[in-house]
C-alpha cells in the first residue's frame, strides 16, 4: 500500500496564526488546551502525560515565533497524516543535505537579533518622554517611554531583512520548506511591506505608498523622528522674522532689547511644539500603523513561517542530541489508529536513565484492546507514558526515541488517571472516575487512543468487574485503541477467555523489577517489598507501636 500523498495537495498552514492581532502578544504557552476549547488533547490528558516537560525536553528553537509553534506542535498536535509527511519531508532534506541546514541555521539566528524588535512595534504601549529601548514589563504590557520612533524604525527593519533573507536561501526541494520560504518572499509583495519598507504618505489621514502616491502632489512624508526639520524651519523663520521686525522697528527708540526678549521667549517654545508634533504622530500614524500591521495576514503569516522553519531546526537537533535510536515514524493514513514500535524509550526517562529498558509497542487492529497487570513499581505508568508521548512527538512531525516506528495520527488522545472526588459537585471518587470514562468513552472514535489507569476503582469487586468488562466490550466494538492499567487479573481472564484484548505483565526477578514488559497476565502482588521500600511494613508498624509510652511490654 502506497500511503505517500502528493505534497502539493495539503495546506501547511494552522489556523489561527500565532502571531496575534490584538493589543497582547500571545505567550509562548498560550495555545495549551482549555476546558472550552480542547484539540487531540483534553486537558487533564495534557497535565497526566507531561506535555510541558515534554516540550522542555524536544526544544532548541532559537525565535519567540519557532518555540510558539513547536510547543503548539505538542499542545494541540495535527492529525492530518498528509501534513506530517510533509513536514518529515522536509526533515529528511535538513539531514540529507548539510549545506541547507547550515544556511537555514544562519538565517535563524540573524532574525534572532531583531525579532525581539518586530513585537515591540506591534505591541508597544508608548508614554511619551525620553525614549526607552526595553519595555518596563514584557509579562503584562510592553510599555516604553518615547513615541515609538525608534521601536517603528527597527520592527520594519526586522520585517525587510526578513524578505530579503529568505528571497537569499538556497534552492529546496521539499514542498514544505518551499512554501514556509515562498510565504516569507512574497510577503515582500504586499501593501503591508510596502508601509514597513517605506516612504510612507499620508494624505488626508490615509496612509500611501510610493506606488499609491499621485507623481506630482506634494505630500508630506512620515519620518519616524523626533527632529521635524521642516516646523523646526518653519518656526525659525518666523521667530527670526519678528526678531528682524522689533530689531529694526524700535531701533530708533533705542528698544532693542525687546528683539532679544522675543528670542529668548521663543526658543524654549522649540522643544514643547516638537512634543506636541510628536504625540500627533504617535496617535495619528504609529498607532494606526500598528494596528494595520497587528491585522495582516501577510504578516503573520511570514513570520509564522520563521517559526515553522526554526520548529523543523528544533526537531533535528533534538534528535541528534539524544543518545540511541532516533527515528521517523512512517506516518499511515488509515480509518483506525495503530501505533506500532520497535524498542521504544521513554522520552523524559531515556537522556536521566542511560540504562532504560525499552520495550516494543504493538497497537493494531489484532491488538486494539491492551490489558496491562503487575506489581507496583514495575513500570506499567512509564510504560503508558512512552505510549502516548512517543504518539504525541510523532504527530508533531518529528523523530522519536526508537529503532523503528509506525503510526496512523490518533484525533483525539484521553489519559485518564485516578482523581479524588470532587467535593463542590457532590462525587465521590467512583463517581468522578465514572463521569470521566463515560466523557471518554462518548467522545472516542476508531481513531481515538484511550488510555485507563484503573477503572471502577471505589466500588464492591463484583460491581467492578461488571462494570469494567462491559465498559472495556464497549471500547473494543468501537474501535478506538484503548489500554487498561489493573491489578485485576479475574477481568483479564474473563476477557481473555472470549478471545477479547492483548496482555502484558511487567517482568520481576528475585532482585526486582526489570522495566520489561512481556506476554501474560499478572497474578502476584509486590505489595510488601513497596512498603518495605518505604519504611512501612508490618514490622515497622509493629516497631513504631512499641516505642510508644505505655506499648512497651
Amino acid at each position: 500500500m502506497n500511503n505517500a500523498i502528493p505534497s502539493n495537495l495539503t495546506p501547511i498552514w494552522r489556523s489561527p496564526f500565532i502571531l496575534s492581532d490584538g493589543k497582547r502578544l500571545a505567550g509562548i504557552r498560550d495555545t495549551r488546551p482549555a476546558e472550552a476549547d480542547q484539540g487531540v488533547l483534553d486537558v487533564k490528558t495534557f497535565n497526566a502525560i507531561e506535555t510541558d516537560a515534554l516540550f522542555d525536553e524536544i526544544n532548541r528553537a532559537e525565535t519567540w515565533i519557532g518555540q510558539s509553534v513547536l510547543y503548539r506542535s505538542l499542545a494541540r498536535p495535527t492529525h492530518d497524516a498528509q501534513l506530517l509527511q510533509k513536514k518529515q519531508e522536509a526533515l529528511r532534506e535538513l539531514a540529507d543535505n548539510p549545506e541547507l541546514h547550515a544556511a537555514l541555521e544562519r538565517f535563524v539566528k540573524q532574525m534572532v537579533a531583531g525579532e525581539e524588535s518586530l513585537y515591540y512595534l506591534l505591541y508597544g504601549e508608548f508614554n511619551g518622554g525620553l525614549a526607552t529601548d526595553d519595555p518596563k514589563n514584557k509579562t503584562e504590557k510592553l510599555e516604553f517611554g518615547g513615541y515609538g520612533y525608534h521601536q517603528f524604525i527597527d520592527g520594519t527593519q526586522f520585517a525587510v531583512d526578513l524578505v530579503e533573507e529568505a528571497d537569499a536561501l538556497p534552492p529546496v526541494r521539499s514542498a514544505y520548506l518551499r512554501e514556509l520560504i515562498h510565504a516569507m518572499v512574497d510577503f515582500g509583495n504586499s501593501r503591508t511591506y510596502a508601509l514597513m519598507h517605506g516612504p510612507i504618505y499620508v494624505i488626508d489621514g490615509k496612509f500611501k505608498t510610493s506606488k499609491e502616491k499621485p507623481r506630482y502632489l506634494p505630500v508630506p512624508r512620515f519620518r519616524p523622528s523626533m527632529f521635524k526639520w521642516l516646523p523646526i524651519l518653519i518656526f525659525v523663520s518666523i521667530v527670526s522674522g519678528l526678531y528682524f521686525f522689533f530689531q529694526n522697528m524700535w531701533a530708533e527708540l533705542g528698544e532693542t532689547y525687546i528683539g532679544y526678549g522675543i528670542l529668548i521667549l521663543t526658543v524654549p517654545m522649540i522643544p514643547i511644539i516638537l512634543q506636541a508634533i510628536c504625540s500627533s504622530d504617535l496617535k495619528s500614524v504609529i498607532y494606526p500603523l500598528q494596528k494595520l500591521f497587528r491585522k495582516s495576514p501577510e504578516l503573520a503569516k511570514a513570520v509564522e513561517s520563521l517559526g515553522m522553519i526554526d520548529e523543523l531546526l528544533s526537531l533535528h537537533h533534538y534528535a541528534k542530541s539524544v543518545e540511541g535510536e532516533m527515528t521517523l515514524p512512517e506516518i499511515l493514513a488509515a480509518g483506525q489508529h495503530s501505533l506500532t514500535v520497535t524498542n521504544a524509550r521513554n522520552p523524559l526517562l531515556a537522556r536521566i536513565q542511560p540504562d532504560y529498558v525499552p520495550n516494543d509497542i504493538k497497537l493494531d487492529a489484532a491488538n486494539r484492546l491492551l490489558i496491562i497487570t503487575g506489581p507496583n513499581s514495575g513500570g506499567k505508568t512509564a510504560y503508558c507514558k512512552t505510549i502516548v508521548q512517543i504518539q504525541l512527538l510523532g504527530q508533531t512531525g518529528g523523530y522519536v526515541p526508537a529503532s523503528h516506528a509506525r503510526l496512523v495520527p490518533a484525533e483525539h488522545i484521553f489519559y485518564q488517571v485516578p482523581e479524588p472526588g470532587r467535593l463542590d459537585e457532590g462525587m465521590g471518587r467512583f463517581a468522578h472516575e465514572l463521569k470521566q470514562t463515560r466523557e471518554i468513552f462518548f467522545n472516542s472514535t476508531p481513531l481515538s487512543l484511550v488510555i485507563l489507569d484503573e477503572l471502577a476503582e471505589g466500588t464492591t469487586f463484583e460491581e467492578r468487574m461488571t462494570l469494567s468488562e462491559y465498559v472495556l466490550k464497549g471500547f473494543h466494538q468501537l474501535g478506538a485503541t484503548t489500554i487498561l492499567v489493573t491489578h485485576n487479573h479475574e477481568l483479564c481472564e474473563r476477557l481473555s477467555g472470549e478471545g477479547i484484548g492483548s496482555y502484558l505483565q511487567v517482568e520481576f526477578l528475585p532482585e526486582g523489577p526489570t522495566h520489561r514488559l512481556i506476554p501474560g497476565i499478572s497474578h502476584v502482588s509486590h505489595a510488601d517489598r513497596v512498603a518495605s521500600a518505604l519504611g512501612f511494613s508490618k514490622e515497622d508498624v509493629e516497631k513504631h507501636l512499641a516505642t510508644l509510652p505505655g506499648k512497651a511490654e
